[in-house]
């Protein structure tokens, strides 16, 4: 099975820390090395890193270029300025998710050319191209597709920047949240961007994979914790981000998943603008909230959430939340039943649990 994985260019790194490794979106990942506590606190409490070199990652560089994205994405591009970045959706034409990604804003040029990066989901890339390139031109974007040869790497936590700043001249407190740079580190050019998936501040930083190995070692002997994709799911689900496939897919709108932020519909036309105009006329028949299990219990992906033994939503993602000390779970239940305090059963090996209903997300960092 393994065999058949793409390996990222720090597989040897992981293979050398005994990481334990699995499959996921196609590539052959780390789960853990120490422990997913252990890692989770360490992001939490001060820095850890992950190889995201498995995310999709596309570079577009054409006339007008938020232009030509803008009917592609619900939110508004238009006002973006160069050095900042904005969460998104791919909808189809039922306004179904197709795929969460961020795109970043280089600038332009007096001619009009714009440049930009597109970071999507690593099961969702080839998806997300086919999509892409079926509604622009590669020549009018001037598509790239460096997916499997550059090296990204998340580190996270309240010690990242401090940590990170040892190895670059870039003045990185600067870079505000959502904004991105490029620079160098370890004297060799890189790209940094200040987003995550954990819920804490920090860096993804891409570089090439002669780079990347240098760069992960030194973090390494810098004392930063390696993490894998086990404590970036613990994490990402106190933040309440949602998992692309479990959360949201290309069933479940905006609305639905609590994204209704991200839509403008001001901005002009956009593929499934007219089904999310519907929808909000309408009113959505189903919300994703955030549950706190009264017990030990974990509410798992795909368990049923019950009232009088009638299922009334589904569980997307669950877990044990090694911060609040309890299991948390996100679920789609029927919007009348999505208020906080509601309480709710999931069915878990067919026995009826105690759930609440909770604000996401279930986890804020301390404001500094």
């Amino acid at each position: 099975m393994a065999d058949s994985l793409k390996p990222t260019p720090l597989l040897e790194q992981h293979q050398q820390l005994n990481a334990r490794m699995m499959g996921f979106g196609g590539w052959n990942m780390p789960v853990q090395y120490e422990g997913i506590t252990t890692e989770h606190q360490s992001v939490r409490q001060t820095v850890g890193m992950f190889d995201i070199s498995h995310m999709g990652k596309f570079l577009l560089q054409g006339n007008n270029l938020r232009q030509q994205l803008q009917p592609l994405v619900p939110s508004d591009l238009s006002q973006l300025e160069p050095g900042q970045a904005k969460y998104s959706v791919f909808l189809n034409e039922q306004a179904g998710i197709i795929d969460d990604l961020i795109f970043y804003f280089e600038g332009g040029t007096e001619s009009g050319v714009e440049t930009g990066k597109l970071i999507v989901n690593a099961s969702t890339t080839a998806k997300d191209k086919a999509w892409l390139l079926k509604h622009v031109s590669a020549e009018a974007i001037g598509f790239e597709d460096v997916s499997d040869s550059h090296v990204l790497i998340a580190v996270q936590g309240p010690d990242a920047i401090a940590t990170l700043q040892r190895f670059t001249p870039i003045a990185l407190t600067t870079i505000r949240n959502y904004r991105h740079q490029s620079g160098t580190i370890l004297e060799q050019p890189a790209w940094f961007a200040r987003t995550g998936y954990t819920g804490e501040d920090g860096f993804e930083v891409m570089v090439d994979p002669e780079t990347g190995k240098k760069l992960w070692q030194t973090l390494l002997d810098a004392g930063v914790t390696p993490c894998g994709l086990g404590a970036r799911d613990t994490l990402r689900l106190e933040a309440a981000m949602a998992l692309y496939g479990q959360d949201i897919n290309d069933t479940t709108t905006p609305y639905e998943a609590g994204l209704g932020w991200l839509v403008n519909l001001d901005q002009g036309e956009f593929i499934g603008m007219d089904a999310l105009k519907d929808q909000q006329q309408s009113g959505s028949q189903r919300k994703l909230v955030g549950l706190q299990m009264q017990g030990r219990h974990i509410a798992r992906h795909d368990y049923p959430v019950v009232v009088n033994d009638q299922e009334v939503g589904i569980v997307t993602s669950g877990s044990f939340s090694p911060t609040l000390g309890k299991s948390i779970a996100l679920a789609y239940v029927s919007t009348a039943l999505a208020k906080s305090g509601t309480e709710l059963m999931v069915l878990i090996r067919n026995k009826p649990q105690p759930a609440i209903v909770v604000k996401k997300p279930f986890y804020r960092r301390p404001k500094l």
